[in-house]
């Protein structure tokens, strides 16, 4: 019976960058928390500025990132109802990433 050697395995649960790139990793998710990192949004503003999201993928990802602590979900009781989302300062920590990335995506990748 042949034995399965991992060399180098990075267990996902431990690691940092694995466990950081598997909540950010979803198309959408870093430009949405690029426009949350301006304030507070609703729904349809942020709809709005992603243009070519559906409105299930962007439903999807606000639930994920609300489920991994990036963002508050904050329903008024209004008719109609309103719905705002803003980051948490665990989201916030991410925009210097975002921000890193903008920084080497000007250097590296555009004709600026």
């Amino acid at each position: 019976m042949m034995e399965l050697i991992r060399t180098n395995h990075i267990d996902d649960a431990v690691c940092p960058i694995a466990r950081t790139a598997e909540i950010i990793s979803g198309k959408w998710t870093l430009l949405i928390i690029r426009d949350l990192a301006s304030g507070i949004s609703r729904f349809n503003q942020l709809e709005r500025s992603l243009q070519g999201i559906s409105p299930k993928t962007l439903s999807e990802r606000l639930r994920s990132l609300e489920e991994e602590g990036i963002i508050i979900r904050q329903t008024f009781s209004e008719v109609p109802p309103r719905v705002e989302y803003i980051l948490t300062a665990k989201g916030r920590d991410l925009c210097d990433l975002i921000e890193s990335m903008r920084s080497f995506g000007k250097r590296w990748l555009c004709n600026e």
